[in-house]
């Protein structure tokens, strides 16, 4: 069961890989990178279940919390970037 498992969470990390590559937008780019953190957060837990390791468990926290920081400081550097885009637009007309 686990197996199956672990086989269609790297299916999903494939395809979020697939979409952060293709993704239209930033905002796509950067959910599909979300989407894989997660999913990553969810097949270190299945692997410590398989392998009887629950020290795992404590690394797929951690990667978590990362993930989210990470995440949200990607999010404010592209925002504060297109505010500055937009000011200087302004600014020129």
């Amino acid at each position: 069961m686990y197996y199956a498992v672990t086989i269609a969470l790297i299916i999903t990390m494939g395809l979020a890989l697939a979409r952060a590559i293709i993704g239209p937008s930033v905002y796509d780019r950067v959910l599909a990178m979300n989407m894989f953190g997660t999913k990553t957060v969810l097949l270190l837990s299945v692997i410590a279940f398989i392998l009887g390791r629950p020290d795992f468990l404590d690394l797929a926290l951690i990667y978590a919390l990362i993930n989210f920081i990470g995440v949200l400081a990607v999010l404010e550097f592209f925002q504060d970037r297109a505010a500055r885009h937009q000011e200087e637009n302004e600014a020129e007309s």
